[in-house]
């Protein structure tokens, strides 16, 4: 009864943190309806945005809602012409902060494939070949602050870097990516507190700087919460067994060790200068506190460290709500409490002091901060989720769909793919669920099968795609057919007779009582998508929280024994269940899951397709572990 007492909690939290961060969304887009502007001036090109749009972007992950993708584009498109050049942005600068909004390019490029997206980050990984480095190899924060390395250069630069060099398959990237991130703690870490000095002087030459070890001399918050964040955004798009991986997940350890020591016992955040809580005019920050919240989340998320640290994230979390948010008049909500800017440095020159990070303006709706508390409200949101597919793999099959680009690469309908027809929303949610994505190549065997839990089939070849493609046979159904007898769980997503081999799949669907027509409805002209419209009836055992649909031409399905019906439309049937053994069958004739349906970008937000892949994700599960 206790440990379900604490579940309810943490559920009723996590309810919460997705309600507030699309609260904080709301004023977000109230404020800046074009671009983020700083100040009534034209805007520039800034790091600031860049961090709002990574909240924006977590929370259109979350929910399929195309408001927030659309007002990143709508942000980005603010500065760039078709050629991706990017207003107000200048290389020779060589200001570390510029590349930051890179990451919203890249998002762009793999979700719409305009090509003025991938030529503008082009620009931003040209600048990082060209910056300045220090001696020893790390990437000078600007020009102007020559042989510097500053903690929030690290969030800046690093996973922009990172993920370009994963996108674009430049492996050698990943040596020098750890170098950064190696230098700046073993220059920067104190071996006392663990806790990370702002930013070090390898000449030595700044006032800031310590002469003996180049350190600047405090422990600003902010500074060590950009680090966090740069490590485990980093992460996520390392080989797996690149040797760089693990020397980051040492750092990552050390990291979060000090920033648990340091949290405020009193109100679960963290200070503006973490070592002092006691000394006067220190001040409980917001920025640091999401930040921390967010990478100690991320990091239990993602297997980067142990759920020993899930009471810190959520003690820091709650103490952000409380602490900091306050409703808005104008609907919404406001983030109070964090410091406009801290440097090192400059004109008037900035000494690093207690004194000085303490005389920087602390306001109400900050973007770095308010950015930051929607990328740690999306991280509790995704924190809490029931993880009741753990230990459960589904594989997708690229072998009867095996459709390639000019350069020979698979493309539509695999997991990793984010444009309309990849299922990369659909696999975040089986992620989220704690299931494990795979694909299948090969043919089907008993062996690679075995491996599996949930086997996915999408639309199979026809020559029109696939100059010689891998037809379904009756050994092959065999196999699939032994498979879901012993527990296996297959999923059938067939398309209609233009788009799909529909004869010889049959094969193995009418073994469960499945049989494919070689039919099409639900034709839809241009964007009348009402015409796609379907309605699931309430208490349907698949889709239990859905109501209305979005789906088009489809293959609709004659039943035989053991299959039924789950949703009968003006008599067709359009999806059907089959239980065979200790497995089961789930069949609708068409692709479906794909992002096109899934993200909200055009689609009206009465339609439910998220929601349908969710119930259906549990679904799955729940067959799975039967």
């Amino acid at each position: 009864m206790k440990r379900t007492g604490l579940l309810f909690l943490f559920l009723a939290a996590t309810m919460q943190s997705h309600a507030q961060s699309a609260q904080m969304a709301a004023t977000v887009m109230r404020l800046w309806k074009d671009s983020l502007q700083e100040t009534g001036e034209r805007a520039h090109w800034t790091y600031d945005q860049g961090v709002v749009l990574e909240g924006f972007a977590g929370l259109w992950k979350n929910t399929g809602d195309g408001r927030y993708f659309r007002f990143i584009q709508q942000g980005i498109d603010t500065y760039l012409d078709k050629d991706g050049n990017i207003r107000t942005y200048k290389q020779d600068d060589y200001n570390i902060d510029n590349i930051k909004n890179g990451r919203a390019l890249l998002l762009l490029y793999k979700v719409t494939n305009e090509e003025k997206y991938k030529l503008a980050a082009e620009k931003l990984r040209e600048q990082l070949r060209q910056q300045p480095r220090t001696n020893a190899g790390g990437f000078w924060h600007k020009k102007r602050y020559p042989y510097q390395m500053w903690l929030d250069g690290l969030y800046m630069g690093e996973p922009f870097y990172a993920e370009y060099a994963a996108l674009f398959h430049e492996d050698t990237a990943f040596k020098d990516i750890t170098r950064q991130f190696v230098l700046m703690e073993t220059n920067s870490r104190d071996a006392k507190t663990g806790l990370l000095y702002h930013g070090y002087d390898e000449s030595r030459q700044q006032k800031w700087a310590d002469k003996t070890s180049g350190r600047s001399p405090n422990f600003w918050g902010r500074a060590m919460g950009w680090y966090g964040m740069a490590l485990v955004d980093v992460l996520e798009y390392y080989p797996a067994h690149h040797p760089g991986r693990d020397s980051l997940l040492q750092i990552l350890q050390r990291y979060a060790a000090a920033v648990k020591k340091f949290q405020d016992p009193a109100s679960g955040v963290w200070w503006q200068i973490l070592d002092k809580p006691a000394k006067k005019g220190n001040y409980l920050e917001a920025s640091v506190s999401n930040m921390f919240v967010y990478t100690l989340a991320k990091g239990i998320r993602l297997g980067y460290l142990p759920a020993s640290y899930l009471p810190a994230a959520k003690k820091g979390f709650a103490g952000i709500n409380k602490q900091f948010i306050r409703p808005a008049a104008e609907g919404g909500v406001n983030l109070e409490g964090t410091v406009t800017v801290g440097g090192l440095g400059g004109d008037p020159y900035r000494d690093g002091s207690y004194e000085y990070y303490l005389s920087e303006k602390v306001i109400q709706n900050d973007p770095k901060g308010v950015g930051a508390y929607m990328m740690a409200a999306n991280e509790m949101d995704l924190l809490a989720i029931p993880k009741t597919g753990k230990g459960l793999t589904i594989t997708i099959d690229n072998f009867f769909n095996h459709e390639l680009r000019s350069n020979g690469t698979t493309w539509h309908y695999i997991w990793d793919e984010m444009d309309n027809g990849g299922y990369s929303l659909w696999g975040e949610i089986f992620h989220n669920k704690g299931v494990r994505t795979a694909m299948l190549p090969e043919a089907p065997t008993a062996a690679n099968l075995a491996k599996t839990n949930i086997f996915l089939i999408v639309d199979p070849d026809t020559e029109k795609e696939t100059t010689t493609p891998n037809y379904m046979t009756p050994a092959y159904a065999d196999v699939i057919y032994d498979w879901v007898k012993k527990g296996g769980v297959l999923i059938i997503l067939q398309n209609d007779k233009g788009n799909s081999e529909i004869e010889k799949f049959n094969t193995l669907t009418e073994r469960f009582g499945i049989h494919f027509n070689e039919d099409s409805r639900n034709h839809v002209e241009g964007k009348q998508f009402e015409q796609g419209a379907l309605y699931l009836p309430a208490g349907n055992v698949v889709f239990p929280n859905t109501k209305k649909i979005y789906i088009k031409e489809i293959s609709t399905i004659r039943l035989s024994a053991p299959a039924t019906s789950v949703l009968t439309d003006k008599g067709d049937v359009i999806m059907a269940v089959s239980k065979v053994g200790k497995g089961a069958v789930f069949a609708v004739g068409d692709p479906w899951f794909y992002n096109e349906y899934l993200d909200g970008r055009r689609l009206s937000p009465d339609f439910q397709n998220f929601q349908a892949a969710s119930d259906l994700a549990d679904w799955m599960i729940r067959e799975a572990k039967k």
